[in-house]
Order: C-alpha cells, then structure tokens, then sequence
C-alpha cells in the first residue's frame, strides 16, 4: 500500500513550507525543520504525523532548530521494509535520519510511542541529551496482555484486506473528530482533525501503524529503562485515557533520573490542546538541563 501523496493529501498540512524530504538508505523521509538554535528532535505517536506538532513547533522554534519526522510508513515517508517497525529498528532508522541530516538533537521530544523511541535511541545510540515524553506509552500491557495485544496487531497486519476494513469503518464510528475524543479525550483544531481524518482513512498509514503496534516490545525496553542516564521529563495529560497518569507514575519510578508533570484538564494530545503550556514546561525543563550541565 502506497503513502499518502505529498501534492494532494499535503496539501492541507500545516508548514508545509518547512518540510522537505531527505533521502537515508532505501528510505525517504518527510521532514519539517524550522527555526535555528541547538537542534530538538521531535518523534509523533503511531499513527499521527508531523502534524501533531503544528501547534508546539514555531513555540519551540523561537530558541531552537526543530526537526520533525514523519516515522516509518507513516503518512509521507516511505521505503521503510514493513518487517523492520520494532522498536530497536525504528530507533536505528531515526539514528540514519540524523546522521543523514549531519545532527545530533540537544533534547529528543517524544510523543506517546515517540518517547519509547526516544528512550530506545538513548540506549542503544549513546545520545545522552534530556528526553521530554508528552504522554508516553512507556508501560507494557499487564501480564499476559503484553503477548496478546502484538499477537492481535500481527495477525490484523498481515492481512492485507485489514487496513482498508479499518480505513473505512472510521465513519461509522462517527467520524474522525468522535473517534479522536473516544481515544484520547481532547479537544483539538479543525486543522489537527482535517489531518487526522486524512490519515485515519489512508490504508497505506493504516498499515504503517498497525505494523509499528505488531511489532512493538515495550517489555523489553522495561527491562532496560534503570540503564537509561538521560535526565527525563514526563509531561502527561491528567484525562488520558490511552496512558492512564498511573502508567506515568510507574514509568517515573522505573527511570532513574525523571519527574513527572500532569497537565489538568488535557488528554492523551495535551500538547496539540495547549502548545503553550507545554512549551513553557519543555522550556523550563531545557534551561535547568543545561545549567545542571554546565556546574557539572
């Protein structure tokens, strides 16, 4: 199945003018860079895209160079192997992305699954910049759910017919804007929903997802996660029904150096709801970062 096509679906995305496409191996990635400073990585959740951060980007941008991705087989970027979506690999193929763009990112911001890539890169990549997680999917399912889930997204990703039955079952859940609110509990723009709805009917991107879902293994980053030296700051949405904030607080436990943040009132996209807000907090946790490195 085919990605979404840059001069037609692209055309509602927000910068467009920031992006660009840049070639690492087989792949070509989709990617948004705008303003100038220290460089900032930012890695969307499964199934969004470099729209989620439309509304935090120029925020960030003021003080920053910000790059954003689309993730492998999600909505632009293409010619990632569909078998290649766990989450060392994803974390490997980020890794080319930036040694293809000549960088390496002062601070890693993840959203959701993001943050685990994130959290992967800094493991097995040696980056040892401060990692932001906006509602991190960091806490594997609960005993044997944590085989079952993956062994569902497996068995629905290989078959081909599953991504389109998905696709196109959207509307009968009320649409894009519903089913968003049952899954995350926020509120967000038209433009994040136009995306979104964009996305959510494309069975290319459908199948990105549910390939990166089968092939996820957050027990074994769990196992990993009291190796990890990056300091961490983890900002969650109080109302997230998809990460419950108990989720967080183990997450917080389990990492050696990092503090949890809840955002009243704000779901699973706190940081598409309030930019600002989480702007100010991603700010704050940077300058403290950087004046603990500087005594060290």
């Amino acid at each position: 199945m085919s990605a979404l096509d840059w001069n037609r679906d692209g055309l509602i995305w927000p910068h467009r003018e920031a992006s660009r496409f840049v070639p690492a191996g087989a792949a070509r990635w989709h990617v948004q860079v705008m303003g100038s400073g220290p460089p900032l990585l930012l890695l969307h959740g499964t199934g969004a895209s470099v729209h989620s951060w439309r509304g935090l980007m120029p925020l960030l941008a003021h003080s920053h160079t910000v790059i954003a991705p689309d993730l492998p087989r999600h909505a632009f970027t293409t010619g990632h192997d569909a078998y290649a979506m766990s989450l060392p690999a994803m974390a490997c193929e980020v890794a080319r992305l930036l040694a293809a763009l000549d960088t390496q990112p002062a601070a890693i911001i993840g959203h959701s699954a993001g943050a685990a890539i994130a959290l992967q890169i800094a493991l097995d990549h040696g980056c040892k910049s401060p990692v932001i997680g906006l509602s991190a999917a960091l806490r594997p399912f609960p005993g044997a759910l944590a085989q079952i889930f993956p062994a569902i997204a497996k068995t629905l990703f290989v078959n081909p017919l599953v991504p389109r039955i998905f696709t196109g079952s959207i509307d009968l859940v009320g649409g894009a804007e519903k089913f968003l609110w049952r899954s995350t509990h926020s509120r967000i723009d038209r433009q994040g929903i136009a995306c979104y709805a964009r996305l959510l009917k494309h069975p290319g991107h459908a199948g990105g997802a549910l390939a990166m879902m089968a092939n996820w293994d957050l027990p074994a980053l769990r196992e990993r996660m009291g190796e990890v030296r990056n300091r961490v700051l983890l900002l969650h949405g109080q109302n997230d029904p998809a990460i419950p904030l108990d989720w967080a607080r183990d997450a917080a436990r389990w990492l050696p150096d990092a503090r949890l943040d809840v955002m009243p009132g704000l779901g699973h996209l706190a940081h598409e709801e309030a930019p600002e807000a989480t702007a100010i907090r991603i700010a704050a946790f940077l300058a403290a970062a950087q004046q603990e490195s500087t005594q060290a």
